[in-house]
């Protein structure tokens, strides 16, 4: 089994869980700045293009951050990241529906259209008039479950979940890139902050991430 890695939010959530699991993967990096995950080589694994992708060694390749995430869950159930009964893995995966569709989906397509317009608009479709809106609707987001979550550790409850790293991966990828945390949004800072403190977000941090300021300019 091997997971194809690069520099970007998507990866570091499947590196962050395997580090907060005690985890290890062979990991096989690809070149995103330089689209090499746009070419055949590539493709043929994972035809959206996207890192990361898990290859499993039976050659199965299973794409999609969330998706490699809950396989690994699974595959190593020691400290559960979506859950331990039925009704936790529905609680968990609730949260993480809420955040990626009322936050996460806005703040990676604002980016995309503006930010890293340069460096997306050969290979994607892309609106740049939307950014701005796209923005604001983040933002709306997470002073939504800036509300929600008063009072407690983790978005999903008392346990740090999958939730967590995805909002967190999103969160300190974009928060320099024209899209920081709310100033009023205190509740999400502070859980920002604890998230920020735990070994698993520096150990979990692409060796290439001081690129990042050029692909915003």
């Amino acid at each position: 089994m091997r997971l194809y890695n690069s520099l970007g939010p998507n990866p570091r959530v499947v590196r962050m869980l395997m580090v907060e699991k005690g985890v290890s993967i062979p990991t096989v990096e690809w070149d995103v700045l330089t689209g090499e995950n746009r070419g055949e080589a590539y493709t043929s694994k994972n035809p959206t293009g996207q890192t990361p992708a898990l290859e499993l060694d039976d050659g199965t390749v299973i794409g999609e951050s969330v998706t490699i995430c809950e396989f690994i869950d699974e595959m190593y159930p020691d400290v559960p990241f979506v859950g331990t009964d039925i009704v936790e893995r529905a609680i968990s995966r609730q949260w993480l529906r809420r955040v990626e569709l009322k936050i996460v989906l806005y703040m990676f397509d604002a980016f995309r259209f503006c930010e890293g317009l340069h460096h997306y608009e050969d290979r994607v479709f892309v609106i740049p008039g939307a950014a701005e809106s796209l923005k604001a609707a983040a933002r709306e987001g997470l002073l939504w479950l800036d509300g929600l979550i008063e009072g407690r550790p983790f978005i999903a409850g008392e346990e740090i979940r999958l939730v967590d790293l995805v909002l967190f991966c999103c969160l300190d990828y974009l928060k320099d890139a024209g899209q920081p945390i709310p100033e009023d949004a205190g509740n999400i800072q502070a859980w920002f902050s604890r998230m920020n403190a735990r070994p698993s977000a520096a150990a979990s941090m692409h060796p290439d991430r001081a690129v990042l300021g050029g692909l915003c300019t």
